[in-house]
């Protein structure tokens, strides 16, 4: 079952790649409407957005190359998702165990949820297809990264992981993460398309060129962190301390990883608190989502791999 879990990956890998290569032929070829410049400018202000022009009906004897590139791509998309869950299944089979016991397997994890929560965003939001280019991208890279530099063998839980909190603490933490990974995705594309409307031409607001509906973008930037903002709270400030306290015998130990899932929730918070507050602009408050993506990069790579402390499970297994 290890064998064919790592060979499933693989070919998840290489699914999801065809359907990076795929979608940035939809997103070189195909069409997309824009929002004004006027119309971005109240949203990203304090004032209430101007309703964006309304798209012309297009007829068409047939599909385009960027219409063929982008179904192909959900398609891949969609296979990418089947092959990962089947990976990530067989490598819990073969631990006899939930596969999270490492960085790898968080990795594999947090990785499955953000395709199983594009693939969402891709059924109730046709529209915003030609993101799949960005969202394919990082999941190609994040699990590209695991299989280099997290790679572990199937084995047993650390001791310290023998515990029904493992499945709750690190469960949501998964899931969050997963949705935030996804979350990052429009909040970058909101921030492009904001400069390109704002006139800058340089790389990368040229990419600006071809995404439509800035407004779009930022309502789903932050109905994806709102969903995942709970999640992670109950994961990192309640659940994990309450397992610390159990294994440990201390609710906080400024471990690094605690610190740095601090600083996560510190960060996020601010973002929807940003986001609440008129007066500060969509733009500034996207600007901080995306720092509150980067400290969980952080938490993830960084701590793991060059820090040591009661939760550096980057080689366990």
């Amino acid at each position: 079952m290890a064998e064919l879990s790592d060979q499933l990956m693989a070919f998840t890998v290489l699914a999801y790649l065809v359907a990076m290569i795929c979608y940035a032929g939809e997103y070189a070829f195909g069409k997309r409407s824009h929002i004004g410049k006027a119309a971005t400018r109240q949203l990203v202000g304090a004032g209430a957005p101007v309703p964006p022009v309304a798209e012309q009906p297009v007829e068409r004897a047939k599909l385009s190359r960027g219409e063929w590139s982008g179904r192909i791509a959900v398609a891949f998309t969609f296979l990418g998702l089947a092959l990962h869950l089947g990976s990530t299944a067989t490598r819990g089979i073969a631990a006899e165990r939930m596969p999270w016991g490492n960085m790898y397997e968080y990795i594999l994890s947090a990785t499955l949820v953000g395709a199983v929560v594009w693939a969402g965003v891709l059924i109730r939001k046709p529209a915003v297809r030609h993101l799949g280019l960005f969202a394919s991208l990082s999941l190609v890279v994040l699990l590209g990264a695991a299989n280099l530099i997290a790679y572990t063998p199937v084995g047993p839980l650390v001791p310290a992981l023998n515990s029904y909190w493992f499945i709750v603490h690190v469960s949501t933490i998964i899931v969050s993460s997963g949705i935030f990974l996804i979350g990052a995705v429009p909040a970058t594309m909101f921030l492009i398309k904001n400069g390109y409307d704002e006139g800058k031409r340089t790389f990368p607001y040229t990419l600006g060129k071809r995404v439509s509906d800035a407004a779009g973008l930022e309502r789903l930037t932050f109905r994806l962190h709102a969903f995942a903002f709970p999640l992670f709270t109950f994961g990192a400030l309640i659940a994990g301390p309450l397992w610390a306290e159990a294994s440990w015998g201390r609710y906080w130990g400024w471990d690094p990883k605690e610190v740095w899932a601090f600083i996560s929730w510190i960060v996020y918070a601010a973002y929807l608190h940003a986001r609440a507050t008129p007066s500060v602009k969509r733009t500034v408050a996207t600007w901080i989502a995306l720092l509150g993506f980067v400290t969980m990069l952080m938490n993830l790579f960084g701590v793991n791999l060059f820090f040591e402390g009661l939760h550096s499970y980057a080689d366990a297994g």
